[in-house]
């Protein structure tokens, strides 16, 4: 089942953005996955699914953003090593 959002926006902002409709309409999917998946809410194939991107293509534009492809944070990272010996 498919449902479709609508927001509205002034067209000021495409612009200010250097984005056409249809590009912003992307990016508004991409960041909203990338956020998604960071706070670690999606997986990486469903964050992929939702900005309509594959996975490695979903990967390469997150770290353009700055978003790490690892759902751990640092201590839990330390915490997996300690726990391997």
């Amino acid at each position: 089942m498919k449902f479709k959002v609508m927001m509205e926006f002034n067209e000021s902002v495409l612009p200010a953005l250097q984005k056409s409709p249809r590009e912003f309409a992307s990016e508004i999917r991409l960041l909203a996955a990338a956020k998604w998946y960071e706070l670690g809410l999606v997986s990486q194939e469903k964050a992929a699914e939702i900005a309509q991107l594959n996975r490695l293509d979903f990967l390469l534009a997150t770290s353009r953003m700055k978003v790490s492809p690892f759902q751990y944070s640092a201590d839990e990272v330390l915490e997996e090593v300690e726990n391997v010996n």
